[in-house]
């Protein structure tokens, strides 16, 4: 599967928990929304990610990539009811950074 290589990385930071690899692929004013919050910034999102990792370890498994619509759909794994899951990553990509990230089920 051929991704944008900021969407490999955040990819992959998240299989390694790696908070401050996966907020380092979003821009300083990026925003994400997930599970109805709403998280604005690299701190907030470095942040968010951190709890999300201690609390669901999840781990992404990369299904399809739609380059026109820039979404990821991903098999999310970890410590949560109804695990494994597909989610859809709606991201919205400018200078080679995550600009905006939704999260949907």
């Amino acid at each position: 599967m051929n991704l944008p290589t900021v969407v490999a990385d955040l990819v992959k930071a998240q299989g390694s928990f790696d908070a401050v690899a996966y907020a380092n692929c979003f821009s300083e004013t990026a925003i994400v929304f997930d599970e109805g919050k709403t998280h604005k910034g690299k701190g907030e999102i470095k942040s968010w990610i951190e709890k999300s990792n201690a609390a669901y370890k999840a781990v992404m498994k990369p299904i399809a990539y739609s380059a026109t619509e820039e979404i990821l759909n991903a098999e999310i794994s970890g410590d949560f009811p109804g695990s494994p899951i597909i989610l859809a990553y709606h991201f919205e990509l400018k200078d080679e950074l995550i600009q905006s990230l939704k999260i949907t089920g």
